[in-house]
């Protein structure tokens, strides 16, 4: 019989990399000036998000299993600003670091591990809690990021999913690619 807790954290793996996916190919399609530009004053652009989603992770999976998750040097007001030394390609390069550790952290959890504790901002959590936590919040910006690519690509957006229409088409070639996997 399968261990659920080994399924559970494949299936994390899995739903963390779709997520860093679906960003990287919303953000590719954005050029520099609109990868930083705001909608107004009041929200987040897409540098800000990469920037605060970097700083969470970086924080979040340094020790994971041994220090609290909110680290003592972790400036997030400063996530949500923006400096000259923020380029694109710096946020990019401190983005692809965060989720390695997040791989890297995911990676080196075991079945055993899901019940300890661990915590974040002195609340505990169950290791599976704080995972489930990750999954929200990075669904959360992750959605910001496609949105705010999608507003500012305009009408050459590259669809991320099933493109509005073709959902009968996908789900009958998806049953028929299952019919045939299970007739061989």
């Amino acid at each position: 019989m399968s261990d659920y807790r080994q399924a559970y954290l494949a299936d994390m793996r899995t739903q963390f990399a779709k997520l860093r996916s679906t960003a990287e190919r919303a953000m590719v399609q954005v050029g520099d000036h609109d990868f930083a530009a705001m909608l107004d004053a009041d929200t987040n652009s897409i540098a800000i998000t990469v920037k605060h989603i970097s700083g969470n992770l970086r924080s979040r999976c340094t020790g994971f299993l041994t220090a609290d998750g909110e680290k003592p040097g972790r400036n997030r007001d400063g996530e949500f600003v923006v400096h000259v030394q923020d380029s694109r390609a710096h946020l990019l390069n401190e983005w692809t670091a965060a989720w390695d550790l997040l791989a890297t952290t995911v990676d080196g959890l075991t079945p055993d591990d899901l019940q300890r504790t661990v915590y974040i901002r002195a609340e505990p959590h169950t290791v599976m809690q704080a995972l489930n936590r990750h999954l929200a919040h990075l669904s959360y910006h992750v959605g910001q990021i496609v949105l705010l690519a999608k507003h500012w690509v305009g009408p050459g957006w590259q669809t991320l999913t099933i493109p509005r229409g073709q959902s009968r088409a996908f789900t009958r070639a998806k049953q028929e690619q299952g019919t045939l996997r299970r007739a061989t």
